[in-house]
């Protein structure tokens, strides 16, 4: 008998937990059709950004204050947003488009760190078919008078200002830099959160020395990353009633098999299809079938979970003593 590999994420039934994660490939229709060709149970589209949103709607407020030409001069205050990423309105049709297209859930997503247009956006992307939507909160905060208990204020009211607008599930992508996740975790699904995306990747500036200018700088996931989200699925599965969604460095079965060990309901992939293809979540799920027939599982489902802190045989070396033990053990094999 065949393994099964259906799983269940946001209420939506999926074939397998392989995930397109947001990135250029789902943000073409062309695309979305060979990722669901290849095996993806699920694409989240690229974002569409607050800034986005903030241009359109400056724009409408220059149009209106001061006439054509006043608004045509005031564009020279923006970036050039059309050479990064479509805008509101066409974003809407990418959504539209990419339903007609492919039958695997189309999720929505949205990045920033306040309201702004979020809720108008929001319930658009449920209008144009969007089988769920995906918050992916990015603020650093920088203030030092803003503390902590402020700053997941600050996600918590705009994930249930969003939560309250739509129907559809909705996920929170979220970073590590928490005081205490488990507690901040639960807060997001109290808000409305169907479901947690671990994690967010920071990207982090560099400093271009010939012309002294802090610099934007993109580095695509590694295979190490994924230690950090493999601790915190583990930690959460059992505190939680959402979803989870584990991605950042998961390019190979093995990484795979284990953020559904720890309790992932599916894993997210990007740079792992831009390396090497789509033709990749062939591959991945094959050899996925083929370990969980190997190791006589009936189905994914009875694999999840099974290693979180809960369920682990020492869940101790999820904590402060595998610290101390890396340590010892690192320092023996030194010459």
């Amino acid at each position: 008998m065949s393994v099964d590999l259906s799983t269940r994420y946001l209420g939506l039934e999926l074939t397998s937990p392989l995930v397109a994660s947001s990135c250029p490939l789902t943000g073409s229709v062309d695309s979305l059709r060979e990722l669901e060709q290849a095996g993806a149970a699920a694409a989240v589209l690229p974002s569409l950004f607050e800034e986005q949103i903030e241009h359109e709607e400056q724009q409408v407020h220059e149009l209106h204050q001061h006439g054509a030409e006043s608004f045509a001069e005031s564009l020279t205050y923006f970036p050039d947003l059309q050479n990064y990423n479509t805008g509101p309105e066409a974003y809407i049709k990418h959504v539209e488009e990419a339903k007609k297209a492919v039958s695997i859930p189309i999720i929505g997503s949205l990045n920033g760190s306040s309201k702004g247009g979020w809720i108008r956006y929001a319930k658009m992307i449920e209008e144009a078919g969007a089988d769920a939507l995906e918050l992916n909160v990015y603020f650093v905060p920088t203030d030092a008078q803003l503390d902590g208990d402020a700053v997941e204020r600050r996600y918590v009211q705009l994930v249930a200002a969003v939560c309250e607008s739509v129907k559809i599930p909705v996920a929170v992508k979220i970073g590590p830099f928490f005081t205490s996740l488990p507690h901040f975790a639960q807060r997001l699904v109290k808000a409305g959160a169907a479901g947690l995306v671990l994690f967010n990747r920071y990207l982090e500036p560099d400093i271009d020395l010939e012309n002294l200018e802090v610099s934007p700088s993109l580095l695509l996931s590694s295979r190490h990353e994924i230690r950090l989200p493999l601790r915190w699925l583990a930690v959460l599965r059992d505190q939680v009633s959402c979803s989870l969604a584990a991605t950042s460095g998961f390019h190979m079965t093995e990484d795979v098999l284990k953020a559904l060990l720890v309790g992932a309901d599916v894993v997210m992939m990007a740079t792992t299809l831009l390396r090497h293809g789509t033709g990749t979540l062939t591959t991945l799920r094959n050899e996925l079938q083929s370990w969980l027939e190997e190791k006589e599982y009936e189905s994914v489902e009875q694999l999840k979970g099974s290693m979180s802190i809960r369920n682990c045989p020492d869940s101790s070396a999820l904590q402060r003593s595998n610290y101390m033990k890396a340590l010892v053990s690192f320092t023996t094999q030194l010459p």
